[in-house]
């Protein structure tokens, strides 16, 4: 993509931006790029967060994460399967093109493409119909609890823009496929994504026609991914960037003695936890032929109780995680701390496990892993090889970067991987149906890369996603994630714990969902 010129504070300034303060420039780093700018491609946190800010859907968060109007200004339910969206009048995309229910319905058929990873954000929609240019009716399948956080990660796309370039499909990102969608962005967000240099830079500039009203005064952003981190804090400790959100553990008690700086703390509902390949006949990139040894739950078993969670707790973590025992962090509807009990390190059960399973001597396999994603990926695995290698489990790892690692966890090429999931819905659901249920040519199991199938955990997912019955929906939720954790259906490690590092004069709103947001932030240079 061309980058285009910035306008700068002053100039932004002299238009007269009413009732906001002068206008600032916000410098955020993290370690990790985005992989594209096709919203309906990746269900990658870093790129929704970015993108969020061009791309809106017809709902959004607020500060409390409590739903709001966004491109549609009221719902209705019309009956429990069929509910009315007003869309809001006068919305225009970046190239000046009106918004209206065509793009909406384009968007619908574009994000349901299964070279996407985006569909869980339109499930249990059957279909969507137009009453007139602002009037949208959603045909469900069947009631849907979720919806309307769901549909907040719905991303809308220009139609006209699409065809005018091209991009009616989904960029196929695993194929390595680039499209003009995946280079170039047209949403109708606060912000004008305005150039992207991967590895290098991403820009951003207030988009002065919005529909809604700027509260803040950053009127440009640049975002640096930047992998090292002492580099990352370097940056910040110099001045060249104004917020870290990917803080390296083992410089969090320095930075909080910095009288230039503060940090603003909070939970991330995040779990990071290991997939392992449960459908393949022969595992790959193993020394085990004609058999897949994670097909038996004490191999599984064996492997989550040789890790010690509170040693990668205490020495890689610094403190900064909760271990855990099911896949949902605090924060999550679902999440409980009586089911939420990490497995007990225990290597002699461990070995026996493995000796029942029939390898009494072990055995090896690879581990694929991110090692500029989430906080100390590559280090965790580390820990991970010295673990099992305590139970004669021999593990090769391949560490590499998120771009690249992600393609190969969705061609299926590999047999173990770490991955972390965080929770857009802040809901169970999300989770258990992305990760867990059976995968199909639909939202179910969309980031189910392992193909784990278990048919009493299917017919706990498919039965809350209509439950409206609140204690009953939770109710199914608590078994389906006890169920995951006594099957050892996934090996989850740890949620993290996510403080974020800035300048004195940044005031920003901490977001559990690890998606920072410009609108909440201001930028005072001179002070607090």
């Amino acid at each position: 993509m061309k980058l285009n010129s910035l306008l700068t504070a002053a100039v932004l300034a002299s238009a007269g931006l009413a009732g906001v303060a002068q206008a600032e420039t916000l410098r955020w780093a993290a370690q990790n790029d985005i992989l594209t700018l096709d919203p309906h491609s990746q269900n990658h946190a870093t790129t929704n967060a970015i993108l969020m800010h061009s791309y809106e859907g017809l709902t959004r968060y607020n500060e409390k994460f409590e739903v709001e109007p966004a491109l549609a200004t009221k719902w209705t339910y019309i009956s429990p399967t069929q509910v009315r969206f007003e869309l809001r009048k006068g919305v225009k995309f970046a190239d000046g093109s009106p918004f209206t229910a065509d793009d909406v319905l384009f968007s619908f058929g574009r994000i349901k493409q299964p070279q996407g990873t985006m569909g869980i954000y339109v499930a249990g929609i059957a279909d969507i119909k137009k009453v007139d240019d602002h009037t949208v009716d959603f045909m469900l399948s069947g009631p849907t609890p979720l919806l309307l956080r769901n549909i907040i990660d719905f991303r809308i796309m220009s139609k006209a823009w699409s065809e005018k370039n091209k991009t009616t499909n989904v960029q196929d990102y695993k194929a390595k496929e680039d499209n003009y969608a995946s280079r170039n962005v047209n949403g109708t967000g606060s912000y004008k994504i305005t150039g992207w240099t991967p590895d290098q830079r991403i820009t951003m500039a207030q988009n002065k026609d919005w529909w809604d009203k700027a509260k803040n005064n950053v009127t440009e952003v640049i975002y640096t991914p930047i992998k090292s981190d002492p580099t990352r804090v370097a940056a910040l400790l110099s001045g060249d960037v104004d917020m870290l959100t990917d803080l390296p553990t083992q410089d969090v008690a320095r930075l909080r003695q910095d009288p230039k700086l503060k940090i603003v703390d909070g939970h991330e509902v995040r779990t990071i936890f290991i997939a392992l390949d449960q459908f393949s006949p022969e595992l790959k990139y193993s020394d085990v032929k004609g058999k897949n040894p994670f097909k038996d739950k004490r191999v599984r078993e064996a492997l989550s109780i040789a890790i010690d969670r509170e040693a990668i707790k205490r020495n890689t973590m610094r403190g900064l995680s909760i271990p855990a025992g099911i896949m949902v962090a605090p924060g999550v509807n679902g999440h409980s701390a009586e089911i939420d009990v990490p497995a007990k390190v225990d290597v002699e059960r461990a070995k026996k496990l493995l000796a029942e399973a029939g390898y009494p001597n072990g055995f090896e396999f690879q581990l694929n892993c991110p090692n500029n994603r989430y906080v100390n990926d590559e280090e965790i695995c580390q820990n991970l090889v010295g673990f099992w290698a305590r139970i004669g489990v021999k593990t090769k790892l391949v560490a590499e970067s998120m771009a690249t690692f992600i393609q190969k966890v969705q061609n299926f090429d590999t047999s173990a991987y770490l991955l972390g999931w965080g929770v857009a819905t802040f809901d169970a659901q999300y989770t258990l149906q992305s990760l867990i249920r059976t995968r199909t040519t639909g939202a179910d199991g969309n980031f189910n890369f392992g193909r784990v199938s278990d048919p009493k955990l299917d017919a706990l997912v498919d039965a809350m996603k209509t439950e409206t019955d609140v204690a009953k929906r939770n109710a199914q939720i608590r078994d389906a994630l006890v169920l995951t954790r006594d099957e050892v259906l996934n090996i989850p490690l740890h949620h993290q714990l996510r403080p974020w590092a800035m300048k004195k004069g940044v005031n920003t709103t901490h977001r559990a969902d690890d998606r920072p947001e410009a609108r909440f932030t201001s930028v005072n240079p001179g002070g607090n």
